[in-house]
């Protein structure tokens, strides 16, 4: 099964050089400077590069954080920060205000920055592999594990890091908590999807798809919530996205649960939970024309077009048929003027963030390399710091066009 998810772009950042000319007095501690350059470099070719793979990610992640924890972390475990936290000045833009940077003379918020970068990687990766035809079972767990990664990043730098920034995070920047539980619970409702297709195909108890899929739909509502008193502008089409799954999967719960109804001879009530399942998938129908025609950060499609979406509509009007069907012939039971109340719980299948730790300092830090740099030799005019006018160019995403049978695009 195919799935179609909703992508916010990655974050921009202006170069970093870690040219400390006079400060780095030893090969040692220029090497480290080098290298901390280079891996920041092909970090960032990364995310954007197709052929990555979460193999790769995650050397490349694992040199660079090593290498910048060394301006984050003190060498004899005392709690005491590093010198060279504030040596060097980082810029990065948000992925819903677009390239409006924000700048921070803290390597903490480099490395929260480009952690967040790295949690969004791991959701575009999941996303380009969910939106193949032929979806093999080793992908979808590759989906699966990708999205609770992702989800795990994100909570090990609301927890652990963010509350470490000495400039309070900006309201409705990607760095804040609203922002930050959205991403969190979003990957977990999309990871529930892989789950919910997966027990579909191997025709798992009616129940336990209905249970799963209405745990989704909770999911997709409360990431809705967390982000209802955000500007519009900035979050109108993920909150559409966010509303539309959220019917979607009321739609899928209320379709498995009338067949779990007709499995215990309770046909009428079966027609009323699939009547509440057309009305669900209705509106999803229209929630889908109307995140197309948002304006807003994130990907342009066509969700109603999309396979996972006729599929569902398909197997309600079928699964009605039926019951009608058998209703007319066999039962002859009153149809309910108020559908089910739905009060699943799935025992299986729910997901928890993968939890996360950055790598452990790289060990080219030592007591010596650290001592090599000599901060009163730092120039009084700060090189470090980026010039006023610095352009953040935005990152090229290469998977933006839509594709032809899906109807949708998929970042």
């Amino acid at each position: 099964m195919t799935h179609w998810f909703h992508r916010n772009p990655l974050k921009a950042t202006a170069p970093v050089s870690f040219n400390f000319y006079g400060v780095a007095t030893t090969p040692g501690a220029t090497k480290i400077c080098n290298d901390l350059r280079l891996s920041r470099t092909r970090l960032l070719e990364l995310f954007t590069d197709l052929s990555c793979n979460p193999e790769m990610m995650k050397n490349a992640t694992d040199l660079y954080f090593s290498l910048l924890q060394g301006f984050i972390t003190s060498l004899d475990d005392s709690s005491q920060e590093c010198k060279l936290r504030y040596i060097q000045n980082f810029k990065w833009t948000d992925t819903l205000q677009g390239q409006v940077p924000s700048s921070q003379q803290d390597a903490v918020f480099e490395l929260v920055s480009m952690g967040f970068n790295v949690a969004l990687w791991y959701t575009k990766y999941a996303s380009r592999l969910a939106g193949k035809e032929d979806i093999t079972e080793d992908e979808a767990k590759d989906v699966h594990r990708s999205l609770k990664i992702a989800a795990g990043i994100f909570k090990h730098l609301k927890e652990s890091h963010i509350p470490k920034l000495i400039t309070p995070v900006e309201k409705g920047r990607d760095l804040e908590a609203r922002l930050i539980d959205s991403y969190i619970i979003q990957c977990q409702a999309e990871a529930q999807e892989v789950t919910i297709a997966r027990a579909i195909e191997l025709k798992h108890n009616p129940g336990l798809i209905a249970a799963l899929a209405y745990e989704t739909a909770n999911f997709y509502q409360k990431a809705d919530q967390t982000l209802s008193s955000l500007d519009p502008t900035y979050v109108g089409k993920w909150r559409k996205y966010l509303n539309l799954k959220t019917c979607f999967y009321m739609a899928y719960a209320y379709c498995y649960h009338g067949q779990t109804l007709l499995t215990g001879d309770k046909c009428g009530e079966a027609i009323r939970s699939l009547q509440e399942s057309e009305k669900f998938f209705a509106k999803a129908e229209a929630l889908c024309k109307e995140y197309g025609e948002t304006k807003g950060p994130g990907t342009t499609a066509k969700p109603s077009g999309h396979l996972f979406f006729r599929k569902l509509g398909s197997l309600i009007k079928n699964t009605l048929e039926k019951c009608q069907r058998e209703n007319g012939f066999i039962y002859f039971q009153k149809v309910p003027a108020d559908a089910p109340q739905l009060e699943l719980k799935a025992n299986y299948g729910l997901v928890e963030p993968v939890p996360f730790e950055f790598p452990a300092l790289n060990a080219h830090w030592t007591p010596e390399t650290l001592a090599a740099f000599d901060l009163t030799k730092r120039p009084k005019d700060d090189t470090a710091k980026p010039k006023p006018d610095e352009d953040v160019k935005p990152l090229k995403e290469p998977d933006i066009k839509p594709q032809k049978d899906s109807g949708c695009q998929i970042s």
